[in-house]
């Protein structure tokens, strides 16, 4: 080893958020909408899905109800088909919603040697594809049960939701060979205060209301990213 590798410093990680952060829109709820579109799914599953999700807002979301609902749709279906749905809604929903202003954070990051880590509360077949079109490696999302390689409609493991984002989190930092300098974290929701709580360096993006008060409060950075019409390519 030599010496300037010896006196390498760790790097810091970066901590993202998916959801209304990253894309200005819901993926779970455009994941609805995209399987309703191609007649995949009842189309009521789009009007349950939006009043679930309004009680997130107020931090009263069923984790587990929410998930068996969005679920639905894939039980009983194998690996294999939902990918081939998910790489065409990627196309068509999300990269269009990607927000511009996060594809120039991501590559700040990238530019300083940080490690990057996405840590989402939508299921893994779809925050998975995104992160790696995103060239995000490193992903925590919430894990699906499959028996052997059918989707049986059910989750498994710590539900990366709430305080549930930051056991996965903390869990996934203790396995990695390196320590860091230091943790950034970015968010727009109140449901993910548990996880700017813990960060060194929190971060609101395009924050809710009652997120928008306490980065306020604690003088915490505030960063309006606006949305275009972004093609990633």
């Amino acid at each position: 080893m030599t010496s300037t590798e010896s006196m390498k410093k760790p790097p810091y990680l970066a901590v993202f958020d998916l959801d209304e952060t990253i894309i200005a829109a819901d993926s779970s709820t455009l994941w609805a909408e995209y399987l309703v579109s191609n007649k995949n799914a009842d189309p009521a599953l789009v009007t349950e899905d939006q009043a679930k999700l309004r009680k997130s807002r107020h931090s009263k979301l069923d984790i587990k109800d929410y998930m068996r609902l969005t679920l639905a749709p894939l039980t009983g279906k194998s690996e294999q088909e939902i990918s081939i749905w998910v790489n065409e809604f990627i196309e068509e929903s999300i990269i269009p919603a990607i927000y511009p202003g996060a594809l120039e954070r991501l590559e700040w990051h990238r530019r300083r040697g940080d490690q990057i880590l996405l840590v989402s509360a939508s299921g893994e077949h779809i925050v998975e594809p995104i992160a790696k079109r995103l060239d995000i490696e490193h992903v925590l999302a919430i894990q699906l049960e499959k028996h052997q390689g059918v989707y049986t409609g059910n989750t498994i493991g710590t539900i990366s939701y709430q305080k549930g984002k930051v056991a996965r989190m903390k869990a996934w930092i203790n396995a990695q060979p390196e320590q860091f300098r230091g943790c950034y974290g970015y968010s727009d929701s109140i449901n993910d205060l548990p996880l700017l709580e813990v960060v060194d360096r929190p971060f609101a993006i395009n924050p809710d209301p009652a997120l928008a008060l306490h980065a306020q409060m604690q003088e915490w950075t505030i960063m309006e990213w606006q949305h275009e019409n972004n093609i990633l390519r």
